[in-house]
C-alpha cells in the first residue's frame, strides 16, 4: 500500500506542476528534449534491472524463467491487448498490452524476505521480474513499429521504410553496441576509472539511439561494484521522476474506464500464464507466483516513451497501474488469509465427511 501511495503522491505533484506552470502537454511528448528524457529514464530503469540479476539463480531456474520471460510475456501481451482491442474496438490496446505485460522489479524487491513464499519461489519471482522487463521493452519497440506500419495508428512519419528493414537495422545496432561494450569491458578489466567512462559512453549512446536491447545486455556483464551498490537508489529516484512526468501529462485527462479494464486484464493474464509455467513447484508457491502481477517503473516509463508516438497512452496506462497494484494487494491479502487458515480438525468436520461408503457412521437412506 505504501508504494501505491508514493506513486499517487508523485503523480499528484506532476499534476500540480502542470497546472501551476501551464505546460503545453499536447506538444511536449513530441519534442526532442522529452524524447531524450524518456529514453534516459528507460536506460536507467533497464540497467538498474539487468545489473541486479542473479545470474546463478537464473541458470538454476531456467526451466521456469526462460519460458516465462519469452513465451509468457508474448502470451500475456497478446491476451491483454487482443482481448481489449476487440472489446474496445481500438488497436491501440495491442500496444498497451505490451506496456503492462511485465512484473515491476522494484515492487518485487520490497516483498523479498516475506515468509509467505519459499526461498526458491522468491528467487524465481525476483529473476522473472528482472528478465521480463528488458524483453517487454524490446517487444514494445517492435510492437509500436508494427502498429504504425500495419494499422496506421500513431506517428506515421517514419513508416515509409519497410518494417523488416527497420527491425533488422535496429537489432544490428543493438547487438553491435553490446558486442563492442563486452569486448572493451574485458580489455580494460581492473581499470576502474576507464570502466566507468566506458559504461557512461555505452549508456549515453544507447539513450541517443534508442537501442534499449543493448542496455539490457550491457547490464548483464558491466557491473562496477561501487556503482551497482547505488543502482537501487538511482532507479528509485528515476521512478519518482517518471511518476512526476506521468502526472504532468495526465493534466490533459485520464481514461479511468479503459485504464481499469487494462489493469484487470494485466493481473488476470499473468495469473492465467503463471499457473502452467510453474508446474512442478509446490502448490502454495504456484498460488503466490500466479498472484504476483504488479506494475511500476517499467510500465510508467514505457507509457512516457510510447506517448511520443501514440496520443492517449499515458491516460490509459496510469490508472491501469494503480488498478493492477490494488488488485495485487487485495488478492494477496485474501490469499494469505486462506493459506494461513489451519486445516479443520476431525472433531470440527461434518460426520458425513469422515465416513466412507459402507462405514457404520454413514447415513442410510
Amino acid at each position: 500500500m505504501r508504494r501505491i501511495s508514493q506513486l499517487a503522491l508523485f503523480i499528484l505533484v506532476g499534476l500540480c506542476l502542470a497546472w501551476a506552470l501551464s505546460i503545453d502537454v499536447v506538444s511536449l511528448p513530441h519534442s526532442t528534449s522529452y524524447r531524450l528524457g524518456a529514453y534516459l529514464l528507460l536506460t536507467i530503469g533497464l540497467y538498474g534491472v539487468t545489473s541486479g540479476i542473479d545470474l546463478e539463480a537464473a541458470r538454476r531456474d531456467r526451466r521456469v524463467i526462460v519460458p516465462a520471460v519469452t513465451v509468457g510475456v508474448v502470451c500475456k501481451a497478446i491476451i491483454i491487448g487482443g482481448t481489449l482491442a476487440v472489446a474496445w474496438r481500438d488497436p491501440l490496446f495491442l500496444i498497451l498490452g505490451v506496456a503492462v505485460a511485465q512484473i515491476d522489479p522494484l515492487s518485487v524487491a520490497a516483498l523479498l524476505g516475506n515468509k509467505r513464499m519459499s526461498s526458491r519461489a522468491q528467487a524465481v519471482l525476483a529473476t522473472w521480474a528482472s528478465f521480463d522487463d528488458p524483453f517487454t521493452v524490446v517487444l514494445s519497440i517492435y510492437a509500436a513499429a508494427i502498429a504504425v506500419n500495419t494499422f496506421g495508428i500513431g506517428d506515421t512519419a517514419s513508416s515509409g521504410t519497410g518494417p523488416l528493414v527497420l527491425y533488422a537495422a535496429n537489432l544490428a545496432g543493438n547487438l553491435a553496441l553490446a558486442v563492442l561494450a563486452w569486448g572493451l569491458w574485458r580489455l580494460i578489466a581492473g581499470r576502474a576509472w576507464l570502466q566507468y567512462a566506458a559504461l557512461l559512453a555505452f549508456l549515453a549512446t544507447a539513450t541517443l539511439t534508442g537501442w534499449m536491447l543493448a542496455v539490457a545486455l550491457v547490464g548483464l556483464f558491466a557491473r562496477p561494484h561501487r556503482l551497482v551498490s547505488q543502482v537501487p537508489r538511482i532507479t528509485q529516484w528515476a521512478m519518482y521522476a517518471a511518476s512526476v512526468a506521468l502526472g504532468v501529462l495526465l493534466v490533459d485527462g485520464v481514461d479511468i474506464a479503459r485504464g481499469a479494464t487494462l489493469g484487470i486484464a494485466a493481473f488476470s493474464a499473468h495469473a492465467l500464464i503463471a499457473w502452467p509455467l510453474t508446474r512442478g513447484m509446490p502448490r502454495v508457491d504456484r498460488w503466490h507466483l500466479a498472484a504476483a502481477q504488479q506494475n511500476g517503473i517499467t510500465a510508467i516509463i514505457l507509457a512516457l516513451t510510447l506517448q511520443t508516438q501514440f496520443d492517449g497512452v499515458v491516460a490509459v496506462v496510469a490508472p491501469a497501474i494503480i488498478v493492477a497494484n490494488l488488485i495485487h494487494l487485495t488478492a494477496n491479502w485474501l490469499l494469505d488469509r486462506r493459506l494461513a487458515r489451519p486445516p479443520a480438525s476431525p472433531s470440527e468436520r461434518p460426520a458425513a465427511l469422515d465416513s466412507a461408503p459402507g462405514d457404520p457412521g454413514q447415513l442410510s437412506g
